[in-house]
């Protein structure tokens, strides 16, 4: 397997390309190479060697993807953290690191360094999961892990000239991270939109800044479609991922033009696993090539391939979900956010995508709460959309016209937002 150092290749193919594009500046990739290699200078003069673990406490922007690049470099994988956790949740992640990098590194100077092509099974990349169902958990994806996945995503997106990637993702997780990579891989561009998320802007991006690929959670995209968000001319797909997606918000981005395609994946799987075609709105889609995906007798997704990290390279996801006859994948929810009332499973994503479906509603959080007669009684909070919000008995009403009637909630909470992490996933146990 050749596993080159991808930044230095891209330089060498498109020193004068746009690398990496901020809202305040840009840097071309002889530019970000330069930036990179002084990085991973830096990191030797602060005790930094191959294999040694490198934390990168910083926000988004120049001075993270230069670190992150250098590390790549200098072989030292690298482990962002999430800014937005507590100093003792952060302590935790950061055991077993040798180096922290809490303020941007000088860009001038550092000590020389051998560049070199890793192995395959060297430690690259250490990605915390997104913690929705409990603590965020570190995950060490290899330089073949990526390498795999750079090949498999490739294979599927391809890839056009000047191709421009925007990402307002956070770069704390695997799938804003991944973009780095996958863009490095292709010699494109980078268009990096650092939180907090502005609506108005990544609109204006998607219709006017030439943009080709975009990567985007369902709470993005239903915020630029109600600000009347517009594709541009050469915007090819737009990756949807980050937990269920409603069919409603589908059937509204299609109808606006969009190129949406619905995505699964994991953090243990390297990011993406399934890829719908665009305009399909009842799917996840098929596997990346290289990728498998099944059925356990209970529902659950099982994935498999050279992008998976764990032993036998097989995956048990702890989601549940169904393949049509076209191998196609349609994620129904979480194993652990099952309710069960009165003896009836009930699958609060389904619920969900229902009450989304409703005019008046703009996000629905579903839960069980306990109840000593039906064990747990079904429990939705809504986010109404706009300033009049639907009555209890309306949403009664919607759901019991799409529903069996053990999944229709008993109960309707209103809130002004529902608890999700900074990539975009529902915090459904903040819910209770």
């Amino acid at each position: 397997m050749e596993i080159d150092p991808w930044l230095a290749r891209a330089a060498a193919r498109r020193p004068d390309g746009v690398a990496l594009e901020l809202p305040e500046e840009r840097l071309t990739y002889r530019e970000l190479l330069l930036a990179a290699t002084v990085a991973a200078g830096r990191l030797v003069l602060r005790g930094a060697a191959p294999g040694d673990r490198v934390g990168i406490a910083l926000p988004p922007g120049r001075a993270f993807v230069a670190t992150v690049h250098g590390c790549l470099l200098l072989r030292a994988p690298v482990m962002p953290i999430d800014l937005r956790l507590a100093e003792r949740e952060r302590a935790e992640l950061l055991r077993g690191v040798e180096v922290l990098v809490s303020e941007p590194l000088a860009t001038d100077g550092g000590a020389p360094f051998t560049l070199s092509d890793p192995d395959e099974d060297e430690l690259a990349l250490i990605a915390h999961t997104s913690g929705t169902t409990r603590t965020p958990r570190p995950v060490e994806l290899t330089f073949g892990h990526l390498a795999a996945h750079v090949r498999a995503a490739g294979a599927v997106l391809g890839s056009v000239p000047d191709e421009r990637w925007l990402v307002p993702l956070p770069l704390s997780h695997v799938g804003g991270l991944m973009v780095l990579v996958r863009s490095a891989a292709a010699a494109g561009t980078v268009v990096l939109e650092p939180p907090p998320f502005d609506t108005d802007r990544v609109a204006r991006l998607l219709r006017e800044g030439d943009i080709t690929l975009a990567s985007l959670v369902p709470t993005m995209l239903a915020r630029v479609l109600d600000a009347g968000g517009r594709p541009g001319p050469r915007l090819r797909r737009v990756l949807l991922g980050g937990g269920p997606v409603p069919p409603g918000l589908l059937k509204r981005a299609v109808e606006a033009g969009f190129p949406v395609s619905q995505t699964y994946g994991l953090t243990e799987a390297g990011s993406t696993v399934t890829l719908a075609d665009p305009g399909d709105l009842e799917t996840a889609g098929r596997p990346l090539p290289g990728l498998g995906v099944s059925i356990a007798e209970d529902g659950e997704i099982y994935v498999n391939g050279p992008t998976v990290v764990g032993e036998w390279d097989t995956l048990r996801t702890g989601d549940l979900g169904r393949l049509d006859d076209e191998g196609r994948l349609t994620v129904v929810g979480r194993k652990t956010d099952t309710i069960v009332s009165g003896g009836e499973n009930v699958a609060p994503a389904e619920v969900e995508a229902v009450l989304e479906e409703h005019p008046q509603v703009a996000e629905a959080g579903v839960f069980g709460r306990s109840d000593p007669d039906w064990g747990e009684s079904v429990t939705a909070r809504i986010v109404p959309r706009g300033a009049v919000a639907p009555s209890a008995a309306e949403l009664r009403e919607h759901c019991v016209e799409r529903l069996a009637g053990y999944k229709v909630p008993k109960v309707f909470e209103l809130a002004e937002q529902l608890p999700r992490t900074a990539s975009g996933k529902l915090l459904r146990r903040e819910l209770t």
